[in-house]
């Protein structure tokens, strides 16, 4: 197991300073200690948001409706699939 850490400095405002070390204290932190806790927190929702797609009720029916029944290909559909097959038979 390794100990090395990373280290972050910020530059902020004494009043933002005051309300992060009045938040820290009331849960009984330090301030790095809290600082730290609630970005690990922000990051992951944040990385989470930007790689979980959530859809409602009606949109997983509308899509899953979409792979079991999937509309007949219109023509931009049949003119991308054949550039693709195109693309391919030229690298070969």
């Amino acid at each position: 197991m390794t100990t090395t850490k990373a280290r972050i400095e910020a530059r902020i405002l004494p009043d933002s300073y005051a309300l992060i070390k009045r938040a820290a204290e009331l849960q009984g932190r330090t301030v790095t200690d809290f600082v730290t806790s609630v970005s690990l927190k922000f990051a992951q929702e944040v990385i989470n948001e930007a790689e979980v797609m959530r859809l409602s009720v009606a949109d997983q029916a509308s899509f899953a409706n979409a792979l079991i029944n999937p509309p007949p290909a219109n023509a931009a559909l049949k003119k991308a699939f054949a550039r693709k097959k195109q693309i391919i038979n030229d690298q070969l």
